[in-house]
């Protein structure tokens, strides 16, 4: 998946991965652009629940990449074992950023309700349900939120 600078690979083993990091590396140097090797990561899934007996490292050229157990991808968190905690959290964290930012003219008692109502509707709640058309969500989650 590849968005603006963000390139998410997906391989069924780590030699797959290491054979695209390696294409996409030189393509792109191809062009004069170079691959961030500080920013980037890899992450190993276990959706089968069988193990990987590889021992083969990530890299690109010497550099070994650092494994992860979830990342962020587009303002969302992925993680390795499918699940959404980090993502609601962060999710919940940014909310509570936007209403604290927002505190001014939420609390303040000369804004109209009507007003009040318009500004947390366009700007803290996009901020708290950014991403989560596509949350697989359980009961605990909607809890959260």
């Amino acid at each position: 998946m590849l968005f603006a600078d963000d390139v998410a690979l997906v391989g069924e083993s780590r030699e797959e991965v290491n054979g695209k990091l390696e294409t996409w590396r030189q393509a792109l140097e191809a062009y004069g652009y170079r691959l961030s090797r500080s920013k980037t990561e890899y992450m190993e899934c276990n959706f089968s629940g069988r193990r990987s007996r590889s021992t083969l490292e990530v890299k690109v050229g010497d550099h070994i990449i650092p494994q992860v157990t979830r990342f962020k991808y587009l303002g969302s968190f992925v993680q390795n074992d499918g699940e959404i905690e980090a993502d609601v959290s962060h999710r919940i964290q940014v909310g509570w950023l936007k209403w604290r930012r927002a505190s001014g003219v939420l609390c303040d008692k000369k804004v109209l309700l009507k007003l009040k109502g318009k500004f947390y509707r366009t700007v803290v709640r996009p901020a708290l349900l950014y991403g989560t058309e596509c949350w697989a969500v359980k009961s605990q989650h909607e809890n959260q939120v």
